[in-house]
């Protein structure tokens, strides 16, 4: 399908829908953008002449443009896998890193870092069926890190600690369990352990732990060694870290406890005030120019509450990750309709000024916009909320990222929207991919011309992020250097 105009795709969206994204509110998001996302850079270079006609290029972005890289050589195609690579360093400056434990070190004390011949494009080129294959969405770390590092990407790892038992907690730890207690454990539809919080609902966390104190170790130490692992092997070639995901829950249902050697968490058995624990851990093995990073779902008061407090306990964390799913397609169809105020201007604001007030940067660190099963109104109704939702999230002074999460259509976890990527199975685009395309490489990119004055004065506003200066010497040689706009 051709790329079509915003004024072809805004058709598909109701009158109610544009009383709440109306001009007033599109011209407070331009102003707003102005002003937080753009800065007046003042430069002197006297190799440049006075008078010098000096072109203004910016290269690269200062703010956070990413998405997560979890499908790594596995679409089926040297075709497919090029134009997949190619995004990253075109659309997207950075990308989210695939380190869920189950499936990293499916086998204990062999984690998955360098990539075996189940990693490589002519394995998954002969697979029929990759969702079947159990490292579908986790390749293997190396080959994703090196390859980033190539494309000058900046990288983010995801996630250190997480209580989910589905996506991130292996089997075999559970095996640790005492034998009366595993049998007691049903089994899932995926045939691995599933540890329900009923089952040791009548116990506080001290009697667990005195139950099986040795599994209480286990846990925690287990823990500690797969951060402590995960440090040494990448150290500061990995950016930044998801250290916790999805801890606020339990924050705010009072299971994280100082001092406890277990946790009764939402998801099952935890190590005691993991939260806690796991960011005194990052930060005393990864290097200080490495963010560490929590993420979460929950974005109400009780994940400020959970930040401020770990931070007051002396917890180093430099960014909050916010996660957004619209995975219903019929949520984005109702927005469209005007029949819903998810996600509206308004809603947005009250959300972020909640959590911004830990003091802290936010990352939009999960994105999911679905296109709804209509057609190609349903494509446009995609394209039209993601550029606005961007637009809006770009604006706002506490952002510095967002993270598209699902890029290619019918590559999600099981569960999630098959049409909520940016390019079709085949990666033929979407209008969504030229929404944010036209945004991140267009809109907001700053190109320009000024004339140099005395001693070589350069001075320009612009969005922050990196610049090329090109310019004629009195001999006529073609010049150029590079600047950064903070």
């Amino acid at each position: 399908m051709e790329k079509k105009t915003i004024e072809e795709q805004n058709k598909a969206m109701s009158e109610a829908y544009w009383r709440l994204w109306n001009p007033e509110e599109q011209a407070r998001i331009d102003r707003d953008i102005e002003a937080n996302r753009k800065t007046d850079g003042v430069f002197r270079r006297k190799e440049i002449p006075a008078g010098a006609e000096v072109k203004i290029e910016q290269t690269s972005h200062a703010f956070i443009f990413g998405a997560h890289i979890f499908n790594y050589d596995q679409l089926g195609s040297d075709e497919c896998n090029a134009r997949y690579k190619e995004l990253y360093g075109t659309l997207f400056n950075s990308a989210t890193i695939a380190f869920y434990w189950r499936e990293l070190e499916r086998e204990e004390g062999k984690p998955r870092f360098e990539a075996a011949f189940e990693d490589t494009a002519e394995y998954w080129n002969k697979i029929a069926e990759p969702k079947l294959e159990p490292h579908w969405r986790r390749p293997a770390t190396d080959p994703v890190v090196a390859f980033c590092k190539s494309k000058g990407i900046r990288l983010h790892g995801h996630p250190l600690t997480w209580g989910n038992y589905r996506w991130q907690y292996p089997d075999w730890e559970l095996e640790k369990l005492p034998a009366q207690w595993r049998a007691k454990f049903r089994k899932n539809e995926n045939h691995s352990l599933n540890p329900t919080r009923e089952l040791f609902e009548e116990f506080t966390p001290a009697e667990l732990e005195e139950m099986f104190p040795e599994f209480a170790d286990t846990l925690n130490l287990l823990m500690a060694k797969r951060i402590l692992e995960i440090a040494r092997r990448y150290k500061g070639m990995v950016d930044s870290w998801d250290v916790v995901n999805e801890s606020a829950t339990d924050y705010a249902e009072g299971r994280q406890i100082p001092g406890d050697g277990i946790c009764k968490s939402i998801y099952g058995l935890m190590p005691g005030d993991y939260t806690y624990r796991s960011f005194k851990i990052a930060d005393g093995i990864f290097p200080k120019s490495v963010k560490l990073n929590i993420n979460d779902y929950n974005l109400g008061q009780c994940y400020r509450d959970q930040v401020c407090d770990l931070i007051g306990r002396g917890c180093k964390i430099d960014i909050m990750g916010a996660q957004m799913h619209l995975f219903d397609p019929q949520t984005c169809l109702d927005i469209a309709d005007g029949r819903t105020e998810i996600q509206s201007p308004e809603n947005v604001r009250k959300t972020m000024a909640c959590i911004s007030g830990a003091g802290l940067p936010i990352h939009l660190s999960e994105i999911t916009i679905t296109a709804p099963p209509c057609g190609e109104r349903g494509e446009d109704i995609q394209a039209v909320i993601s550029r606005n939702l961007y637009r809006l999230w770009f604006s706002l002074k506490p952002m510095m990222g967002i993270t598209w999460w699902n890029v290619v259509d019918d590559c999600g976890a099981p569960g999630e929207p098959s049409v909520s990527g940016l390019f079709h199975r085949d990666m033929t685009p979407k209008q969504s991919f030229h929404a944010l395309n036209d945004l991140i490489n267009h809109d907001w990119k700053t190109n320009t011309t000024v004339k140099a004055g005395r001693d070589g004065e350069i001075a320009f506003r612009g969005f922050r992020g990196n610049y090329k200066l090109s310019w004629e010497d009195v001999s006529g040689k073609e010049c150029s250097a590079t600047v950064r706009l903070e």
